[in-house]
């Protein structure tokens, strides 16, 4: 692993959440997209070197929104950065991790992401980020 990419955090009102944001870290998000294969809207905000990274439900089947139903708003899952995704996603499964998707996907902020279920991990969500290179 790289680095922590950035921290996910659920939200139940992603315009409330990014008023609230903006004043604990003086600046506004640098980025707002919605991914809807997911059914997620997101906000980044950027503080020194590290990232937040706001997510809320777009329906009521999407992955956030269960999580909502059942934690509630809070840290949702914490995400490293990798050179390689395939070959980590490899490198965590001979190790004994549980990867949700084998096959990167998609994600926010131009990355290819996977996710290692919480079980593997102590109960926290972890997705690998792979930047996508233009």
């Amino acid at each position: 692993m790289d680095k922590i990419e950035h921290i996910g955090i659920a939200v139940n009102n992603i315009e409330e959440a990014n008023i609230t944001y903006e004043k604990l870290l003086g600046a506004a998000p640098y980025k707002q997209e919605e991914v809807e294969s997911e059914g997620v809207k997101t906000s980044f905000f950027k503080t020194g070197e590290s990232k937040i990274e706001l997510l809320d439900a777009t329906n009521e089947n999407s992955p956030i929104a269960k999580f909502l139903k059942k934690k509630g708003e809070g840290i949702h899952h914490i995400a490293f950065a990798v050179e390689d995704i395939k070959k980590k996603i490899e490198e965590l499964k001979t190790e004994g991790f549980v990867v949700l998707n084998e096959t990167p996907k998609l994600g926010a902020d131009n990355k290819l992401v996977a996710f290692l279920h919480p079980k593997s991990s102590h109960g926290v969500l972890v997705e690998l980020c792979q930047e996508i290179k233009k």
